[in-house]
């Protein structure tokens, strides 16, 4: 029995790991690796592509963030055929911070929180038609997020 047991177990992390590959791949295809390994923006832009600005992405954050390290942002994108948005933080370590699939007909907005090491520029960059779009607000942080 203890056999069975020990089979089962083996086959059902098998098919986990194997169920988790689609999504590996999905990841690096949101999140360019180039781009994640970046230290610095000019890195991140080099490997997105030059965005262009744009008055149709809306980024909200704190004017002031007391805590660095839960930094909430909201973006929305009016541009058609916004397939995907990027957020990065111009100081950090790594500015790219996050990376979202939008998928077709649906709203382009995500909401999240990121860290940020000290008072720099948020960006927002989306990707519409092949093309890359950005705008960009600064937030000045009261306590570091990335260990400060």
């Amino acid at each position: 029995m203890n056999r069975n047991r020990r089979g089962f177990l083996k086959l059902a992390g098998a098919a986990a790991a194997l169920s988790m590959l689609p999504l590996k791949v999905l990841a690096d295809f949101v999140r360019p690796k180039e781009a994640m390994a970046a230290t610095d923006l000019k890195g991140v832009f080099a490997s997105l592509g030059n965005a262009q600005d744009s008055d149709q992405i809306r980024l909200e954050t704190p004017d002031i963030a007391e805590n660095g390290a839960v930094v909430p942002v909201t973006v929305s994108s009016a541009i058609p055929g916004t397939s995907k948005i990027y957020l990065l933080v111009e100081d950090n370590p790594n500015p790219l911070a996050a990376a979202y699939m939008i998928p077709e007909g649906t709203e382009a907005f995500v909401q999240t929180r990121v860290k940020v090491a000290q008072t720099c520029p948020i960006y927002a960059v989306v990707e519409a038609g092949g093309k890359l779009y950005k705008t960009s607000r600064e937030t000045k942080v009261t306590l570091g997020g990335c260990g400060g």
